[in-house]
């Protein structure tokens, strides 16, 4: 299973070179990693690695052999992990909808005329703020959406655009860090009860934006010139009006905004407020739109909109997320992080090795299994335990390593896979190019969060 994620993976990498779509590649790793994980089932699961495994187990005494074991895995395990990914793949879908249909609306040219500068240092300063603290109220893959869609009214250059839109994925990974709704590792941790909402800000702020400054002064040094604005065709038709426009950009935002209000609230899933959300914006649109003629129907209303949603990105999360799945359940992370804490012993070491792997394998899996592995000590505890406490060293920590480290590669956080598909970036131009910065932000924000505590 980890040979084929891992030639999986290396095609993703090459994706340009092979001239074969990561998106195809993804899907099949996707699926034969299930199929390596159901055949080898019998040796796989008596390893004893899998904690999913004797969870069915306890709750199934009756059932055994290889009933038991394809029981579990084709009627509990793919069924619960396609609803989890699922939930993800609707909160995107949706949220690109909302973005895109905003765009249709040339709502986004509100917010591009107001920026006039072209200068390359204050635009990417201008813009990195900004998606760091948009990150924090909304998510990171939502900010990275809608921050993109705005790139592509401001830059024309495709690989000025590229160095812009890698910059938005490092400024929304490090916002989402320490914020409880910024990211869906810190939102895991603050409905486990591992973190607070107020400590988590208070803690995790200051490492969160120097994980970002750094990488930016670094290319405040090397970056020159001004960007290129795309060509505006003034000859052609408008399809909206100046009403119109900002009636779609107040809803697009209100909609995004609306979320974490909606799972607060309900405690219901985020991407269940995201369609909901444009839910309500289909109406105002069918409604905005009825009296017109067929030609600015065709253009405007919502299913015509949905024909430009990047399916393949799409696609692409499902088959990454369905392969990261089948590790978790057979047990491989659960035995990464056995080994990490035999070897490294020290929780600011783990905590590191976790946010530099969230690089390679998804972050998710990854903080689901610390939070199984170590359970949140009593208050009052002394000792090495102290650190597992609510609002501990470690569990703050790990927000930060977990929510900032899957931006040393491109397809390593949520925010990078959607960059990389909306922008079709390169997985080795990435790597050359910004894994380093990445690298250079993630260690200076943990060293600042070092000096915090040891203070």
């Amino acid at each position: 299973m980890v040979v084929i994620f891992v030639l999986g993976y290396i095609a993703i990498a090459f994706e340009h070179p092979l001239k074969v779509d990561k998106a195809a590649s993804a899907l099949i790793i996707g699926t034969l990693c299930w199929v390596a994980y159901i055949l080898g089932a019998e040796n796989i699961l008596s390893l004893g690695y899998s904690h999913s495994w004797k969870e069915f187990q306890t709750l199934y005494p009756a059932l055994h052999g290889m009933e038991a074991i394809h029981e579990f895995i084709v009627d509990f395990e793919i069924i619960r992990h396609i609803g989890e990914i699922a939930e993800i793949l609707f909160f995107l879908l949706a949220a690109m909808t909302i973005v895109e249909v905003v765009d249709q609306h040339q709502g986004f040219k509100i917010i591009t005329d107001k920026i006039n500068t072209t200068n390359k240092i204050k635009l990417l300063w201008l813009l990195s703020i900004l998606t760091f603290f948009m990150s924090a109220l909304l998510d990171n893959l939502t900010t990275t959406i809608v921050m993109v869609a705005l790139l592509r009214k401001l830059i024309a250059d495709k690989h000025t655009r590229w160095f812009f839109a890698s910059m938005v994925v490092l400024a929304a990974n490090a916002g989402g860090a320490w914020s409880p709704i910024g990211d869906v590792t810190t939102i895991m941790l603050w409905i486990g009860n591992q973190i607070t909402a107020l400590r988590i800000v208070e803690g995790v702020i200051i490492p969160s934006l120097v994980c970002m400054i750094v990488p930016l002064i670094i290319l405040s040094f090397s970056m020159k010139g001004n960007v290129t604005r795309p060509k505006q065709n003034h000859s052609e038709k408008e399809f909206t009006t100046s009403k119109e426009r900002s009636l779609m950009l107040f809803l697009g935002i209100s909609g995004l905004l609306f979320v974490p209000v909606f799972k607060t609230f309900t405690h219901l899933p985020p991407y269940m407020g995201m369609l909901f959300s444009l839910g309500i914006i289909w109406v105002v649109s069918e409604v905005m739109h009825r009296n017109k003629p067929e030609e600015i129907k065709n253009k405007l209303k919502i299913t015509a909109v949905l024909r430009k949603v990047d399916t393949p990105t799409v696609l692409f999360f499902l088959g990454i997320l369905s392969a990261v799945a089948a590790l978790q359940s057979a047990g491989q992370l659960s035995m990464l992080s056995q080994m990490l804490d035999t070897k490294l012993g020290n929780v600011k070491l783990i905590a590191l090795a976790i946010g530099v792997l969230s690089s390679i394998v998804d972050n998710v899996p990854l903080v689901a299994g610390a939070m199984g592995m170590y359970p949140i000590s009593d208050p009052g505890t002394t000792g090495y335990l102290a650190n597992f406490v609510q609002d501990g060293v470690f569990w703050e920590f790990l927000a930060y390593t977990a929510g900032t480290g899957g931006s040393m590669l491109i397809i390593g956080s949520a925010a990078g896979v959607a960059a990389m598909g909306l922008e079709k970036i390169d997985f080795i131009w990435y790597l050359k190019h910004i894994s380093w910065l990445a690298l250079v932000g993630y260690l200076a924000g943990a060293a600042v969060y070092m000096l915090e505590f040891s203070a």
